[in-house]
């Protein structure tokens, strides 16, 4: 399993980093520190699949770490498709699942707002 360093090699961590901040991953309040990305935040909290393949339904978690393979696609307060590993964490941060591939500029999050959008078109 995955552990947080606890000085790097410059020396100590800086205090403010150590500071922590929640957010939620499904429904699932989860610890961060300052600076962590979505996926390192949910690595460390034991969260290694992110997504489902849209074609197998496959689960997929963080591979690279460096936006290179979408891998780690979630979808993070209502906006789908965001890679985990470039997205720091922030608090109160609401993080869901990816099933499959997801619809780009719909957000999943706010279906009544799609619905007036209809109706005034």
């Amino acid at each position: 399993m995955f552990k947080r360093l606890q000085t790097s090699p410059a020396g100590p961590m800086d205090r403010d980093a150590t500071q922590g901040l929640t957010f939620s991953m499904d429904g699932h309040l989860i610890d961060a520190r300052h600076g962590d990305t979505v996926a390192a935040a949910l690595m460390i909290a034991g969260v290694t699949s992110l997504r489902d393949t849209p074609v197998s339904g496959s689960p997929r978690g963080p591979f690279c770490l460096m936006g290179s393979c979408f891998d780690c696609l979630v979808e993070i307060d209502g906006i789908p498709n965001r890679q985990a590993c470039m997205v720091e964490v922030t608090e109160g941060m609401t993080v869901r699942r990816q099933a499959g591939a997801a619809l780009l500029g719909v957000a999943t999050a706010a279906p009544a707002a799609a619905g007036q959008a209809e109706q005034t078109a």
